[in-house]
């Protein structure tokens, strides 16, 4: 294996530039180079490239983003796509890809490795929201950024004695809301994964807070799960509470990597360029019981993270 190809695909995530520093300097200890490809799958079709070395990659751990780019490829979908990708692949003498991002990139990559070129995924999604690992790159730091952003609202929020709904990013998951929830001591967290009664979870939470003396109220809500700004409107009518609805958006894809994303992130990109040399193909990086493991594509595509229920339990009865 004399060339091996490294991109970037869907959604960024902070970790992602430590991933690919570990995987070009892993590539660089074996003899092998690496090559960049720009903007995922479409990159890769155009053969849109650039050899990397060792040295390339100094001082990108610390960086959010990924200096690769990343975009979603509606061509790559198609069978004509999929065919220039392959016909790319050997044009450019690549023996095998190195593909970060979720589901959708883990696609791809199983496509490619039907076609005959070698694959390994990493998983990297702030939503943590992928089957077969347990832990996916950028979650910890959108979890913290999210965190810190809150604890800013409700130095304000106590300040006026006001309620705050505040939306944090999940794409359809709740383990995002849920893990900042906690943290924050949210008086109530909504997610998908659990139907809630908005009068027994929400405005009874906050009427027993206001018995207690409280005069500020957090309410988590993961995005999709329900409107935000008509969950603050209807606690504003029904309790004459001075209620701010907040969307934190995709400030909590950005910025420097936490120490554990860093460090994650490098392990996932090492371990998937000694795979590839291994001979291995069509397989995800995962993170189980404090070990890498490698699972295949398809078999981690069929897997769904379920909501850790422990962790809703201790939300619930620790916010009353």
């Amino acid at each position: 294996m004399r060339r091996i190809g490294i991109l970037t695909s869907g959604g960024d995530a902070p970790g992602m530039n430590a991933a690919i520093r570990a995987a070009v300097r892993a590539c660089a200890q074996n003899g092998v180079i690496p090559v960049g490809i720009h903007r995922g799958y479409n990159g890769l079709i155009h053969s849109d490239v650039v050899e990397l070395d060792a040295r390339s990659v100094n001082g990108i751990t610390s960086r959010g983003g990924t200096m690769l780019y990343t975009a979603r490829c509606e061509e790559f979908k198609t069978d004509a796509g999929l065919q220039m990708a392959v016909n790319a692949c050997n044009y450019l003498g690549l023996n095998g890809i190195i593909a970060i991002g979720g589901d959708g990139t883990f696609r791809g990559a199983g496509k490619l490795s039907a076609a005959g070129i070698n694959t390994i995924c990493i998983p990297a999604t702030i939503d943590n929201d992928i089957g077969c690992t347990h832990y996916s790159i950028g979650f910890d730091t959108a979890a913290n950024t999210a965190i810190g952003a809150i604890d800013k609202l409700a130095d304000t929020m106590q300040s006026h004695e006001r309620t705050s709904i505040v939306e944090v990013m999940g794409h359809g998951a709740g383990h995002l809301a849920l893990y900042v929830g906690i943290a924050v001591g949210a008086t109530a967290i909504l997610i998908p994964e659990k139907p809630f009664d908005f009068e027994q979870d929400v405005l009874e939470h906050i009427r027993e807070g206001k018995y207690r003396n409280k005069h500020h109220h957090l309410i988590i809500v993961s995005e999709g799960v329900a409107d935000t700004l008509a969950i603050a409107q209807r606690i504003r009518d029904e309790l004459g509470l001075d209620t701010r609805a907040t969307i934190i958006g995709h400030i909590q894809r950005g910025g420097s990597p936490t120490a554990r994303d860093r460090v994650m992130a490098t392990r996932m990109g090492h371990f998937a360029i000694e795979a590839l040399l291994a001979g291995k193909t069509n397989q995800v990086v995962c993170y189980r019981n404090s070990q890498l493991v490698l699972t295949p594509i398809d078999e981690a595509l069929q897997m769904k993270k379920s909501l850790d229920s422990y962790m809703y339990r201790v939300a619930k009865e620790v916010s009353i």
